[in-house]
Formats: C-alpha cells, sequence, structure tokens
C-alpha cells in the first residue's frame, strides 16, 4: 500500500505546487483559467486524440462495462437526490449535488495518472467511463436544471443539450480518434509527434490547474460538502465495485480501472456548470476542495485494492 502512495503522491505534489502558485498570487484567477482553457481544448484533447486512434471501437465500447458503470453510478446519483430533497432544496440544487457525488476529475486527472500506474491498457475502460460521465449525466443535469426552470421539457432543451456535446472537445477528440482508427488510417509520423508532444503537457497542465484552481475556493457549508465528498471518494466507488464484479461481472482488469476511476475525487467542471446556472456554486466549492484533498489518501487506499483484483 506504501508504494501505491508513494507512486500517487507526484500527482498530488503537483496539485499541491499548483495550490501554492494560487494561494500565494504568483499564479492569478485568469492564469488558471488560461491554463485550463490550454489543457482542456488542446493538450487533452491531443493526448484523448492520440490514444483513440490507437484503440478499436472493441476495446472501448463493452456494453457489461457500460452497464456495470452506469448502475453503480445511478444508484448513487439517486442517492444524493433522495437526500437533498429530504432536505427541502429545489430540483436545481438537488441534480448540482447529485453530480458532486458521481462524476470524478477523470479527464484532468483519471486519464494521465491511471494510465501511468494501471497501464496503457487502461485507456479504453478510461474513456468508456469519461464517455458515460459526459453524455449521459452530463446531459441529465442540464435537462433537470432547465426543465424544472421551465417547468418543461422542450426542444430547447435537447438542442442545448445536444450543442453542448458537440462543443464539448473531450467528446470530439475521442470521436475523432475512433473514427479514424476505424478507418484502419496510420497516424503519419508528422501527426503522431504532435500530438504526442501537444499531449504530452496535458499531465503536469491538468494536475498544475487543478491546484491553482482550488485556491480560490472556500470550504463553506462543510456538513453538506463532506456529505458528497463521502459519496464520491467512498459509495460511488463501493456501489461500482458492487456492480462491477457482482451484478455485471466484467473482466477483473477492467473491473479495477473502473472502480478506480469512480474513486476520483469531484470534477472542477462540475463547479463550471453550477457557476453557468448559479446553482449552489460554493457548495460544489467546497465539495471539490476536501474530496481532492481526502483523495490523497482514498485514491491510494482504492488504486491499492483494486491491484490485487486483476
Amino acid at each position: 500500500m506504501l508504494d501505491i502512495f508513494l507512486q500517487t503522491l507526484p500527482f498530488f505534489l503537483i496539485i499541491g505546487l499548483g495550490y501554492g502558485a494560487g494561494r500565494t498570487g504568483f499564479f492569478s484567477e485568469e492564469a488558471t483559467a488560461w491554463l485550463t482553457k490550454f489543457v482542456f481544448y488542446f493538450a487533452l484533447s491531443a493526448m484523448l486524440f492520440r490514444f483513440s486512434a490507437n484503440l478499436s471501437m472493441s476495446e472501448v465500447l463493452e456494453w457489461r462495462f457500460v452497464m456495470a458503470y452506469l448502475w453503480g453510478t445511478a444508484f448513487v446519483y439517486g442517492l444524493a437526490t433522495f437526500v437533498a430533497l429530504l432536505r427541502r432544496v429545489s430540483i436545481e440544487e438537488a441534480a448540482i449535488e447529485a453530480q458532486c457525488a458521481v462524476i470524478g476529475n477523470v479527464g484532468f486527472l483519471g486519464v494521465p495518472m491511471l494510465v501511468l500506474l494501471m497501464g496503457e491498457a487502461a485507456i479504453g475502460p478510461v474513456m468508456m467511463v469519461l464517455a458515460v460521465d459526459l453524455i449521459i449525466f452530463g446531459s441529465l443535469v442540464v435537462i433537470l436544471i432547465t426543465g424544472s426552470r421551465d417547468g418543461r421539457m422542450s426542444i430547447g432543451i435537447l438542442r442545448s443539450v445536444g450543442l453542448g456535446l458537440i462543443r464539448n472537445p473531450m467528446i470530439v477528440s475521442i470521436v475523432l480518434g475512433l473514427t479514424w482508427s476505424a478507418l484502419n488510417l496510420p497516424l503519419p509520423k508528422p501527426v503522431n509527434q504532435f500530438v504526442s508532444i501537444l499531449g504530452g503537457a496535458a499531465t503536469p497542465g491538468a494536475l498544475f490547474a487543478i491546484g491553482a484552481s482550488l485556491a480560490s475556493k472556500s470550504a463553506e457549508r462543510p456538513f453538506v460538502a463532506g456529505w458528497l465528498s463521502f459519496c464520491k471518494l467512498v459509495l460511488h466507488p463501493a456501489f461500482v465495485a458492487f456492480s462491477a464484479l457482482i451484478l455485471f461481472p466484467v473482466a477483473p482488469y477492467s473491473a479495477a480501472v473502473m472502480i478506480a476511476a469512480a474513486a476520483l475525487p469531484v470534477a472542477g467542471n462540475v463547479f463550471m456548470l453550477a457557476s453557468h446556472y448559479g446553482v449552489a456554486p460554493q457548495r460544489v466549492s467546497a465539495s471539490i476542495l476536501i474530496s481532492t484533498s481526502l483523495a490523497i489518501i482514498s485514491v491510494s487506499l482504492i488504486i491499492g485494492w483494486v491491484s490485487g483484483l486483476y
């Protein structure tokens, strides 16, 4: 277990470095926003394109895997929603809290860390988790928020969801990569070198950006944020494990990657969503701060456990 912790520690040290740079003012919020934009639209997209261009559709689209992850995630999503409604919060707030409970930092933290720690074979399962998060639950939260405000479903809501998906560079890069792979076209050497060099900036850039963004967040309403962090770091991987190992058994290695991905802390894009719609951004901010801080230990424990599955 100590060995796993020491392997994950460098990733969190880079996050800590970014946090220190942001906290001291050396890295301003504006600088963090621009770095995040570079990683999101260029470096991470290049990494995902290169990974997916070297995969076949059969390596990615495994329906039992999708069902296992979807069921485990949906259960925790429903539980977080139920608890939120018991506290008599609005549908909008309940949707955002449920998003905190299940949407982990798979893009910025999971892709680089799990591929390095668990091997390149983790690429397919990690991208499948990312796709389900973005397409299914990313769409669901928009539908719930806009539908509750309008009081009904409309074509406008579906149009908004569709545009959001096709404008997401992570989805676009994965689709383009898989399309390239399906055509059985080798990547020309200059193109492969280009995306390799650009994608190489994704890991340190993304981790540093996570830390710098945390510097501007505060732990307000820590009780609710603590509950949501518990859902994300403990309940989510636990129910995904139950689903992947018992309900919809998948290959041990794929199950291990899925569970490790489910154990990641709350994603930063949930805060962007909450800020965009003006729904509980401080609550989300606190959840990201608390879950990322605790993930230094919890993620190491989970990865250490799932390493024994394969």
